[in-house]
C-alpha cells in the first residue's frame, strides 16, 4: 500500500539544519499493523506526518496505492487526508465545548452532517464502550474515554490508513492495553492499515511489523 523511497526531511532553525530523516526507504503492506519505534529524535513522528501528508519531504517520495504524494496538488493532499487517513494523536485534540458525538463528527461539521452520519458516529462510540457517554464533554471524561472518542473520530470515515502518534502516551498501562485492543479489533473489521509511533514496545505482538529508527534512518524492520 505504501512505498517510501529515499525520503529525507530537513528543518532549518536559523542558520542550523536539523536532519529529521536521512534517506528512509521501506514498504508497508495493506491491512498490516505496524509499529515505528526508536528513541526521541529518531524521526518517527516526522515519518508519520509525511505519510499522512501533514508535511512534505525535502527529497524522495511516498507513494500510496501507487499515487505519489509529492506529485499531488494541495487540494489532492487535502482530499487524501480527509477521505483516506484517520489520525490519532497523544493529545486527543478534542474540542472542549462539544460533546462526544460532535467531537467524532468534527471533520464533517463544515459540510453539514446527515442523520445517517450522526447515527454512525453514535454507533462507533457504542462500539468503543461509550454508549452511556454520548453527550458528555471532554472535561467529564477520563483520559482513556477521551482517547476512545479520538479513535471513533478516526474510524468514522472508514479510512484506508490509520496513523497514531503515541496514542497511549497519556494513559496508564491497563487503559493503553484496552485502546490497542480496540484499535486491533476495529482495524481488522475495516481492513485498515495501521501505523503506530510509540516509545513503548509492550503492546507489540508476534504478528506485528516493527520499523525501528535511529538518527533519522531505518535501523531495522
Amino acid at each position: 500500500m505504501i512505498e517510501i523511497q529515499n525520503v529525507t526531511k530537513t528543518h532549518r532553525l536559523g542558520e542550523t539544519e536539523v536532519h529529521a530523516l536521512r534517506g528512509v526507504t521501506c514498504s508497508i503492506e495493506r491491512g498490516s499493523f505496524n509499529f515505528v519505534v526508536g528513541p526521541s529524535g529518531s524521526g518517527k513522528s516526522s515519518l508519520l506526518y509525511l505519510i499522512g501528508a501533514l508535511d512534505q519531504p525535502t527529497s524522495g517520495d511516498i507513494r500510496v496505492d501507487g499515487h505519489s504524494l509529492a506529485a499531488q496538488s494541495t487540494a489532492e493532499r487535502d482530499a487524501y487526508r480527509r477521505d483516506d487517513v484517520g489520525f490519532i494523536f497523544q493529545s486527543f485534540n478534542l474540542l472542549s465545548n462539544l460533546d462526544a458525538v460532535d467531537n467524532v463528527l468534527v471533520p464533517f461539521l463544515p459540510q453539514g452532517v446527515s442523520a445517517e452520519l450522526r447515527n454512525r458516529a453514535e454507533q462507533l462510540l457504542r462500539d468503543v464502550g461509550l454508549g452511556s457517554r454520548l453527550h458528555h464533554q471532554p472535561r467529564q471524561l477520563s483520559g482513556g474515554e477521551q482517547q476512545r472518542i479520538a479513535i471513533a473520530r478516526a474510524l468514522l470515515k472508514s479510512p484506508k490508513l490509520i496513523l497514531a502518534d503515541e496514542p497511549t502516551g497519556e494513559l496508564d498501562s491497563q487503559t493503553g492495553a484496552e485502546v490497542f485492543r480496540l484499535l486491533r479489533e476495529l482495524s481488522s473489521q475495516t481492513e485498515a492499515t495501521v501505523l503506530v509511533v510509540t516509545h513503548d514496545s509492550s503492546f507489540v505482538t508476534a504478528s506485528d511489523r516493527i520499523i525501528r529508527m535511529k538518527d533519522g534512518r531505518l535501523a531495522e524492520t
